[in-house]
């Protein structure tokens, strides 16, 4: 592992934007100042030094946010049709193909993540706004059989009227589209609320989104933490639906919140993938991709592969290689293009982290690289090395609990039944994976793990048209594919008497 630290070379786009250094809610069309007037810093976690001040929304800001959504989605924005909505989409996706650069510094500068892994965004994001303009005239209802004579029967899809949105901050930049794409393919309005560890790139999208031409109201950005701001949006009884990402211990909160109303939920929460490799696994791609399947955006990442099942014949052999893996791994400032790994996202996160380090040693654990907070040019930042712990059983709380750093636990294992066992001992299930080159052993594993989504020598590999979702304590609901335009949308069932 090294380290790398140089100076932003920020774009003159995102230098124009974080130079504003005050930023406010984003409502009906307009910048708004928080209703109290108070504001809050977030910080460049690269630095610890403040990089702006946010508007600080609490319950009434809310309220005013959702106002204005439903009074967009009962006015002229009901009446765009399927077409219009698509063309909307359409000059989006330009737009944010011409400022992508703007947005992918404002997000490395406000939640740390490497230049090389934000501008890698572009692509994905783009898809995933041509998913949504795809699914605009996909809208259907049926015609269906009855039991009356001269009596017709149909059904038809509906929006459900204003989504509360709440962002994660391990990803603001995509993160915020899964929200986004479906209210503006189904023909909802949105409040946004996003976290208070990383607002900026959002405020900037919402800008861009007005430039394109959606329509004032449509969507609303409040700023503000999530003990405030966030519960009163969970639990408006304005606000038809609720997208939320985030730990499981919030969903819960959420869940308990929508009681309101009875909201709709969509919720993707926490996880501790299994990532199960077999001793005939081919090594050369199986390591690198376990390592970052972990490592990854700094391990702040649901579905990361925390859990590393190993067959026992190649054991030491996967240490080995995974520890020479993870020393050429680069560690360092977002915008030096050879960085791989940046910062934790807060003071508070690594504090998370570095405790779980300690518990692990405690536990019995062999620590057999990294574990430090990063000191010399990085000391300021809040940098941890990528960290390894062999000899780990699965019933260790660095085994089951998410610790969402760049912490793997590597767990041998014998058989594909043992495998599956271990596998399933969690209350998580997000993603997994299985190395082998032999698919009676891949697909045994894919139907044995009980989680929402399973990879096959690959880890990570998302697309909109085929989308995922969790079960268990991760969550429900689907992201992408036909499922998730389908819970933005009611179904209101006709009967005609002819």
């Amino acid at each position: 592992m090294t380290q790398t630290n140089q100076s932003p070379p920020l774009s003159q786009a995102a230098q124009r934007f974080l130079s504003r250094k005050d930023f406010k809610h984003f409502i009906n069309g307009k910048s708004t100042p928080a209703l109290s007037g108070k504001t809050f810093a977030t910080y460049d976690p690269s630095s610890g030094a403040v990089l702006a001040r946010l508007a600080e929304g609490e319950a009434e800001d809310i309220d005013h946010a959702v106002s204005c959504a439903r009074a967009a989605f009962e006015g002229s924005w009901s009446r765009w049709t399927p077409y219009e909505r698509q063309a909307l989409l359409y000059r989006i996706h330009d737009v944010i193909d011409r400022n992508f650069e703007e947005l992918a510094h404002i997000e490395t500068m406000d939640m740390g993540a490497p230049i090389s892994r934000t501008a890698n965004y572009k692509p994905f994001v783009l898809k995933v706004i041509l998913f949504f303009a795809s699914q605009c005239g996909s809208v259907a209802g049926e015609t269906l059989p009855n039991g009356f004579t001269g009596t017709m029967t149909m059904s038809l899809k509906a929006p459900v009227g204003v989504v509360g949105g709440i962002i994660p901050w391990n990803g603001p930049l995509p993160s915020q589209w899964w929200v986004l794409g479906g209210v503006l393919a189904a023909g909802c309005t949105a409040v946004l609320k996003p976290s208070e560890e990383a607002s900026l790139s959002i405020l900037r999208t919402v800008e861009l989104l007005h430039e394109a031409g959606l329509p004032e109201g449509v969507i609303n950005v409040v700023s503000g933490y999530g003990g405030t701001a966030g519960a009163a949006l969970a639990r408006h009884a304005g606000v038809d639906r609720i997208a939320f990402t985030g730990s499981t211990a919030t969903g819960r909160k959420v869940i308990e919140a929508s009681t309101s109303n009875i909201k709709r939920l969509q919720l993707e929460l926490g996880g501790k993938s299994p990532n199960i490799i077999f001793a005939d696994a081919d090594l050369d791609k199986a390591v690198p991709a376990a390592g970052m399947g972990v490592f990854g955006n700094s391990g702040q990442v649901c579905y990361a592969g925390t859990r590393v099942f190993v067959q026992r014949p190649i054991l030491e052999e996967f240490y080995a290689r995974l520890v020479a893996f993870t020393k050429t791994i680069r560690v360092g400032v977002g915008f030096d293009p050879g960085t791989q790994l940046g910062p934790l996202i807060s003071a508070r996160q690594l504090d998370r982290v570095m405790g779980y380090v300690k518990l692990g040693s405690e536990e019995g654990a062999r620590l057999i690289h990294g574990g430090e907070r990063l000191g010399g040019s990085l000391a300021a930042g809040y940098f941890v090395s990528p960290t390894i712990f062999a000899g780990v059983e699965n019933g260790m709380r660095i085994a089951q609990e998410e610790i969402f750093g760049p912490v793997v636990s590597v767990i041998p294992f014998d058989t594909i039944e043992e495998a599956i066992g271990l596998g399933n001992q969690i209350e998580y299930g997000l993603g997994g994976a299985v190395w082998t080159r032999n698919i009676s052993t891949a697909l045994t594993v894919v139907n044995g793990i009980h989680t929402g989504v399973m990879w096959v020598n690959c880890y990570g590999v998302i697309d909109p048209l085929v989308g995922f979702g969790g079960t268990k304590m991760s969550g429900y609901g689907a992201k992408g594919g036909r499922a998730h335009l389908d819970a933005y949308l009611y179904t209101k069932t006709v009967y005609i008497d002819l």
